[in-house]
């Protein structure tokens, strides 16, 4: 498993479709400048499909979800049950992401990437498991190097046989904050201190507590330095199939909307294998939760809202979603000033 097994990214920067794209924005019936971080939006989305008139086809949002051997610590104030039984909710339209998904006309699918429980197949759910959880990663490796690469795999996979050419990211896995904040942690360097929030809410004790066990993974996980080394001592099965899914939908020019926490932390996991995949990512929001800034910072990117969201499942991305198709039709639909009769600046 080397990072030369993995798909072939192309940046997207093209500075004479950008300037064309930007003139095409200038002209219309507005001052210049005026949509502010919508028309950067409509620049990237250009860029991404290599077109003056980017249009958006059947957008997918996947929710990826696993379990965790490291939830075993007491990391989360919720037990690890709670995940299983929500991808039975997200099956039965009753998340958040499912109202949201309904609201805005997204494809909402399923992955089992590694649940400790056996679902019954049926629409909408994709069974990927690599295993009923990962180890635990305080004691040693979460995924064996071959667990980690079947699961980048799968990620592939499950990215190209889906339609259209939006991936919208979700999560769902009881103990991923610990798992996000460790890979935050191991690849930006950072201190672990900056990269551990609350979860699904824990108590100050409990953040005390999480920030012992996560610095014992550190310690235990010691060697494992390059990313795919890290994704698989500290990372999960989820987070690993959403790496590669953000690699395989680079890779095809799709557009990727990155959610929050976790999903980002897939995302930092691509970046360090190939920088230019945050050509292709749209970030949907500022987390609540602490490490996300850092998170940020270390990209190096700015999310397009912050509505002090903490609940993942792709919610965040799904919000978004409607300010991604106004950037696409303002560029496309929004009249010139040549073409609506409008007086240009004297």
């Amino acid at each position: 498993m080397t990072p030369a097994d993995l798909p072939r990214i192309l940046p997207t920067e093209d500075a004479r479709l950008r300037e064309r794209l930007q003139h095409r924005l200038d002209r219309k019936t507005k001052p210049l400048g005026a949509l502010g971080r919508l028309e950067a939006l409509a620049v990237q989305i250009g860029l991404v499909q290599a077109t003056e008139e980017p249009a958006l086809r059947d957008p997918q949002l996947v929710v990826f979800a696993g379990d965790h051997g490291l939830a075993r610590q007491g990391v989360s104030a919720y037990p690890s049950d709670v995940t299983w039984q929500m991808v039975e909710n997200f099956l039965a339209g009753g998340a958040a992401v499912s109202v949201l998904a309904r609201q805005h006309g997204l494809a909402l699918r399923v992955v089992d990437a590694g649940v400790a429980h056996e679902f019954a197949p049926r629409e909408g759910l994709l069974i990927r498991k690599i295993a009923p959880g990962t180890a635990d990663a305080s004691t040693g490796p979460a995924m064996t190097p071959v667990q980690c690469w079947a699961a980048l795999q799968s990620g592939i996979e499950v990215v190209r046989g889906l339609p259209g050419n939006v991936l919208l990211l979700g999560e769902m896995g009881i103990g991923n904050t610990s798992a996000a904040a460790l890979l935050l942690a191991r690849l930006a360097q950072a201190p672990l201190a900056e990269c551990v929030g609350r979860g699904t809410g824990l108590d100050d004790a409990g953040l005390m507590h999480k920030r012992a066990v996560l610095e014992r993974a550190l310690q235990a996980n010691a060697s494992a330095v390059s990313p795919l080394e890290a994704l698989a001592a500290l990372g999960g099965f989820e987070i690993a199939m959403m790496t590669g899914a953000v690699l395989q939908a680079a890779h095809e020019r799709r557009l990727v909307v990155v959610d929050g926490f976790i999903t980002g932390a897939a995302v930092v996991v691509a970046h360090a294998l190939a920088p230019q995949v945050l050509d292709y990512c749209v970030f949907a929001h500022r987390s609540e939760e602490s490490g996300h800034r850092r998170m940020l910072a270390h990209l190096g990117v700015e999310p397009l809202v912050d509505l002090r969201l903490r609940l993942g499942e792709g919610s965040g991305a799904a919000l978004v979603w409607p300010l991604i198709v106004s950037s696409v039709k303002l560029l496309a639909e929004m009249a010139s000033f040549e073409s609506a009769g409008v007086s240009d600046r004297s």
